[in-house]
């Protein structure tokens, strides 16, 4: 029987420069509820445990390298970036706001900034649910820490 889940994940880190506090912390968080919990079931001939690294290639294509948990690889898929590009942005922005909200807003105006903030988290792991079928499944949890891993690779300094 075949294990359809990620039990180690990385990132390429060579466009990044440096992250701030918030963004390492988003990103040690989604990466531990990910190997946490999680369903990732490529189509095709794929034998898990998955160890995944994830990439983003000539910033048009975010690329999903899937090697078995013995580190071989096993695939390499390509998602085009486009339909992120203004998601992720907004996603930025409104993080940005949320942050600095939390040291100077009231916390109901935090809790409204907070709901808009899940609400295009919600959005993009939805558009990366839809980009991904037929291609990999992914449950609801799996694909918001994707999500998250997406936009960290979207950080440039």
């Amino acid at each position: 029987m075949t294990d359809h889940r990620i039990v180690g994940i990385t990132l390429d880190d060579r466009t990044v420069v440096r992250r701030s506090p918030e963004v390492e912390h988003e990103l040690n968080v989604a990466i531990y509820d990910i190997l946490e919990r999680n369903l990732f079931r490529p189509d095709g001939d794929f034998q898990g445990p998955f160890r995944v690294h994830l990439s983003i290639e000539e910033r048009r294509r975010l690329i999903f390298e899937v090697a078995d948990d013995g580190k071989g690889v096993q695939g390499r898929m390509a998602l085009p970036l486009l339909p992120f590009r203004r998601i992720v942005r907004d996603y930025f922005q409104i993080c940005e706001s949320y942050y600095d909200a939390i040291k100077r807003l009231s916390p109901s105006q935090i809790e409204t900034i907070d709901m808009a903030r899940r609400s295009l988290h919600d959005e993009g792991s939805s558009i990366l649910v839809k980009r991904l079928h037929g291609k990999i499944e992914v449950d609801e949890e799996t694909a918001r820490r994707l999500f998250t891993l997406i936009c960290v690779l979207h950080i440039r300094a």
